[in-house]
């Protein structure tokens, strides 16, 4: 009897086909598609998934002293504890620290920006911006923006261009990242508490820990475009970003809440719950 071999290779050829088509399309999915969402609470950093905000690791890294700002460069967590002056060090896979001692003798440090190798790390207890090297920890510049009030928390990059928050002023400043000079101390004014800030496009999101409210800004000019972008927040702390996705940090109620970046409509605003003072956030 002849075998038809045509008619038996085929299915085979087909399924073959398709298994490749399911890898190439599993490669080709965006990164946050698997991205990890993480939040300081008291003495600890919790990892959740960005997607469900299941919790994926409660106790991620423990032992801090009351950790505030997070960043996320490559494989590497950086978190500021503000209660010791130190910035930490850690594999943002495994939550294991590197040096969780990476720099040291800093006063009431909050939230960080890197651009290349530089990192800039807010000094809440100082009214400084310093200046250090983001592989080896030197410092470079300790007192690299000086001149704010002693109560700084928020911090944003925009191409060379810095914004810092000054809580006890209202007011979002704008600085020079080569060199640290003012280019307008007041670029935005009359903000309530404002905390974190993240940019979103050309628009730069402010979070108003007095008045519940996330406003939205022209990063270019600081004019107001919607300063009551979200409202009804309960002590909204810091900002991060995942594609259209806004994640906001309410300290007062221990929740992390999702909106829409471009809109501000609340995807969730109990996104997650049952935090213990929420602060710091990060995305991977």
């Amino acid at each position: 009897m002849k075998t038809n071999l045509t008619s038996n290779v085929r299915p085979l050829l087909g399924a073959l086909y398709a298994s490749v088509i399911a890898i190439v399309v599993l490669w080709a999915l965006p990164r946050n598609a698997h991205a990890q969402l993480y939040v300081t609470q008291i003495n600890l950093v919790s990892e959740y998934d960005v997607t469900t905000g299941a919790i994926i690791n409660a106790n991620f890294i423990t032992g801090l002293n009351t950790p505030n700002g997070l960043l996320v460069k490559g494989d590497t967590l950086f978190v500021t504890n503000f209660g010791n002056g130190v910035v930490g060090k850690y594999d943002a896979k495994t939550g294991t620290a590197i040096n969780p001692n990476f720099i040291a003798g800093l006063s009431g440090p909050d939230s960080m920006v890197s651009l290349g190798d530089t990192l800039f790390v807010l000094n809440g207890n100082s009214g400084t911006v310093g200046k250090y090297d983001v592989k080896t920890g030197a410092t470079i510049f300790a007192d690299f923006i000086t001149g704010l009030t002693l109560d700084p928390e928020g911090i944003a990059l925009s191409g060379h261009r810095l914004f810092v928050s000054d809580v006890a002023a209202g007011t979002v400043g704008e600085y020079k990242a080569n060199n640290g000079s003012a280019i307008n101390a007041s670029f935005i004014t009359g903000l309530s508490e404002p905390v974190g800030l993240v940019l979103s496009g050309d628009k730069l999101l402010v979070a108003n820990y007095g008045s519940g409210i996330v406003g939205e800004y022209d990063a270019n000019t600081g004019k107001a475009i919607h300063p009551n972008f979200i409202t009804g927040l309960d002590g909204p702390q810091e900002l991060a970003l995942s594609g259209n996705k806004l994640f906001v940090t309410n300290a007062n109620s221990g929740t992390v809440g999702k909106y829409n970046a471009k809109t501000g409509k609340a995807i969730n605003a109990g996104f997650i719950t049952g935090l213990s003072s929420p602060f710091g956030i990060a995305v991977k």
